[in-house]
């Protein structure tokens, strides 16, 4: 049917095709005859049967002019011009409502129409099979007589038959002829050579050039120590300088503004020590072996962790205890440390000590305490007995050394549990810094007199200048060989051993007796009973356990005052 719309199966055909297309043979009987193509064919609706064969077929309308072939190099396709349309009266009537959209039979081929150019497929691909859709059967027609075939038209071929040879497939600029796919198509386009084995050669030997250029450069980083210009260090911020304030460096934070540095001249020789604020008097505990120099006429420097210096003049001291007091005057913004109690000190608590080793000022050590009430007794440089002292230590492995003495002691609070007065130096043959005078270093053995009792003596120096001595009233004898303290039988020049009315007879001792332990805890010579009676304070009672006669007895008594000098 032309309702003048184009059709996607029609095509236009050029005359060498319309030419080669032969024409049908005439129908046989009871064949369907085929109708040109072309011809439309001719029923009466006006009637209610076909007229009889032999009758004469009503006139025909003039066929429209079959359109001219496409010009064979048109740059695009132009549309044809649409027939003018034929009176409704003139064109035969369907028996039922056209549908555009069916498939023609090859008896009735539909209208034609231009296609658009189509390009041919790669070489590459192969071309797809041509495949032919299944046509229904076609409607019996009334038989008329065969049509002479328009020129510019070819016939379309019946049903199931083999479509003849064609010639060569026009260029890809021509017009698309689905039955012209055969041994005469164009032969494809020749394939481009592939660049994929190009660019891999390209790249090995970019890889190849940068390998041996970053090896020499490496080389010569190595051999040359860099490439040549300015040098600059990695380097991680400053972060937060804060420090937890149990932690070493915030004890030390804390504590050092307190900490003076102790320089001491006269009597012919000088010397360095430490020392800390008491209070803010300006009360400076250090000690007495570190002033002893300026006892009678001296110079004593004061310098503080600032860098600032003062003068400072002798309170008191105190050979037993080794202890000693200095003050200094019109100095504002002073740091007194807070005092701690050395008896709640357990074995293994953390400490740190702050001091001058060898006048290197505020310097910092750490330990822990090693060991608590160890009899220890320093000085005897006078040879007399006067300068020795006797102190109920506590032990650390703290590193001190000569100009430590006098500093503070602290405990993991930053509070003053000891003050550092004596070392243990390997090869030395007795207590004290250096090991009896030498300049031996620390090897762990230091040792701190008990901050309870430099309270105690420091708050009788400071009121009185002086410091009293607990004492049992005996006389010991200093060259027992046995376990334990012996009572001499006679006092320093010929006094009774026991004095008389005095704590220890008062309690019932005897000269020969021998004490071998005190509040239970036990002594095994002189010098240990000394330093657990120096312990306690003046009017303190105490157990003793003695030996008599082989026999073990125990005696309590309260303990007496004596001027300490």
């Amino acid at each position: 049917m032309d309702d003048g719309k184009p059709n996607w199966w029609s095509r236009p055909s050029t005359p060498p095709e319309a030419a080669r297309i032969p024409t049908p043979p005439p129908a046989e009987e009871d064949d369907f005859p085929l109708q040109a193509p072309g011809a439309a064919p001719k029923v009466d609706m006006t009637k209610d049967a076909a007229p009889a064969p032999g009758s004469p077929a009503p006139p025909e309308p003039t066929p429209a002019p079959a359109p001219e072939a496409a010009p064979e190099r048109a740059a695009e396709p132009q549309p044809e011009p649409e027939p003018a349309p034929e009176p409704l009266a003139a064109r035969p009537q369907p028996l039922h409502e056209p549908d555009e959209y069916r498939t023609p039979p090859y008896g009735e081929p539909g209208p034609w129409a231009p296609a658009p150019p189509v390009q041919h497929p790669a070489a590459s691909a192969p071309a797809p099979p041509a495949v032919t859709a299944p046509h229904p059967a076609p409607v019996p027609q009334p038989v008329t007589a065969p049509q002479p075939v328009p020129a510019p038209q070819a016939a379309v071929p019946p049903q199931g038959a083999v479509p003849p040879p064609q010639g060569p497939v026009p260029p890809a600029w021509g017009q698309y002829d689905p039955w012209g796919a055969g041994p005469g198509a164009v032969p494809p386009p020749a394939r481009k050579k592939s660049r994929r084995g190009l660019a891999l050669v390209g790249a090995l030997a970019f890889a190849l050039l940068t390998g041996v250029i970053g090896g020499g450069v490496g080389a010569y980083v190595e051999r040359n120590g860099g490439i040549a210009g300015a040098v600059e260090l990695p380097q991680t911020d400053a972060g937060t300088t804060d420090r937890a304030p149990d932690s070493v460096a915030g004890i030390a934070a804390r504590a050092l503004p307190g900490v003076v540095t102790l320089h001491v001249s006269g009597g012919g020789s000088a010397g360095t020590g430490t020392g800390f604020v008491l209070d803010n008097r300006g009360h400076i505990l250090t000690n007495n072996h570190v002033v002893d120099a300026a006892s009678s006429s001296g110079d004593i420097t004061v310098t503080f962790s600032s860098g600032e210096t003062a003068s400072a003049k002798l309170i008191g001291k105190d050979a037993g205890y080794d202890l000693a007091v200095v003050q200094v005057t019109r100095v504002t913004g002073l740091k007194p440390l807070p005092l701690g109690n050395s008896d709640a000190v357990r074995v293994g608590d953390p400490v740190v000590a702050i001091g001058a080793p060898f006048d290197l000022s505020n310097t910092v050590t750490s330990g822990i305490i090693s060991a608590k009430e160890r009899p220890i007794t320093a000085g005897g440089e006078k040879g007399d007995g006067s300068d020795i002292s006797y102190v109920d230590a506590l032990q650390t492995d703290a590193p001190i050394n000569p100009g430590n003495s006098g500093g503070p002691l602290l405990d993991g609070k930053g509070r003053v549990i000891g003050i550092n007065s004596a070392i243990r130096a390997a090869g030395g043959s007795g207590d004290g810094e250096g090991g009896g005078g030498g300049q031996a270093g620390s090897i762990g053995l230091g040792f701190a007199i008990p901050i309870n009792q430099g309270k105690r003596v420091a708050e009788e120096l400071i009121n009185t200048g002086k410091a009293t001595h607990p004492v049992i009233g005996v006389s010991l004898d200093m060259q027992f060989t046995g376990d334990g303290a012996r009572v001499g039988d006679k006092g320093k020049d010929g006094t009774p051993a026991v004095t008389p009315d005095g704590p220890a007879a008062k309690a019932g001792l005897r000269p020969g007796d021998v004490i071998t332990k005190v509040d239970g805890q036990r002594v095994h010579n002189g010098e240990e009973l000394i330093v657990k009676i120096r312990a306690h304070r003046p009017g303190d009672a105490l157990a003793l356990t003695l030996t008599r006669d082989g026999r073990e007895l125990t005696r309590t008594l309260t303990l007496g005052s004596a001027q300490g000098g």
